[in-house]
């Protein structure tokens, strides 16, 4: 819902969306939760953000979802969104 950022399913986030800037750099995250404990949520406000809640894919879709399982069309996905092309650090050259 508006104005928060990431993604969300109802009141609950999914994805976490961030950047950070300091000391003239800038980083960019972001945490899709797959398959993510949510009991560890119960302790802290999760991004500061009262009254809100934190779901994963597994929760969402009642079955366990692995990271390895989304990764490729994840990358795939934003590949396409954003037009670019990505490149692991472990591709050799």
């Amino acid at each position: 819902p508006p104005p928060f950022t990431g993604v969300w399913m109802g009141d609950s986030k999914l994805c976490a969306i961030g950047v950070h800037c300091g000391n003239h750099i800038t980083s960019h995250g972001l945490a899709l939760n797959c398959c993510t404990d949510l009991t560890w949520f119960e302790h802290i406000v999760p991004c500061g953000l009262e009254g809100k809640g934190v779901t994963s894919l597994s929760h969402e879709l009642g079955q366990h979802v692995a990271v390895s399982h989304v990764l490729e069309p994840f990358l795939d996905s934003f590949q396409e969104v954003f037009e670019c092309t990505l490149v692991s650090s472990e591709d050799p050259g």
